[in-house]
C-alpha cells in the first residue's frame, strides 16, 4: 500500500520536479523545452522524468528522438486521492488508554 504513496511523495519531494510540474501545467511539452529553463543536463531531467512518470503523475510518449511528457489527469486524480487518504481523520475509537 505505501509503495504508491513513496513514488507520490518522491515524486514532489525535489525543488527541480516541482519546477517540471509547473512547466507542465500549461500542457505538454517536450523535454527539449522543459531544459530550457532548468540548470540540467539531459540525463539529469531524464532521471526527473523518470521518477515523475514512475509516480503516474506524468505520462510520456516519443516524436523521433525526442520524449514529450504531460501531467497525466488520472495519475493526478490518483496522487490528491492519496493525499486525502493519507491525512484523513480515522474514525476510530480511543487509540490508546489515555482516553479511558
Amino acid at each position: 500500500m505505501y509503495e504508491e504513496a513513496v513514488k507520490v511523495f518522491k515524486a514532489l519531494a525535489d525543488p527541480k520536479r516541482l519546477a517540471i510540474l509547473e512547466q507542465l501545467r500549461s500542457g505538454e511539452k517536450c523535454a527539449c523545452v522543459l531544459l530550457e529553463p532548468l540548470d540540467l543536463s539531459q540525463s539529469g531531467l531524464s532521471y526527473h522524468m523518470k521518477v515523475l512518470c514512475d509516480s503516474g503523475i506524468v505520462a510520456s510518449r516519443q516524436e523521433g528522438k525526442w520524449t514529450h511528457y504531460w501531467i497525466d489527469p488520472a495519475g493526478r486524480a490518483r496522487a490528491a486521492a492519496l493525499v486525502g487518504e493519507l491525512t484523513a481523520p480515522v474514525t476510530e475509537t480511543s487509540c490508546c488508554r489515555c482516553q479511558d
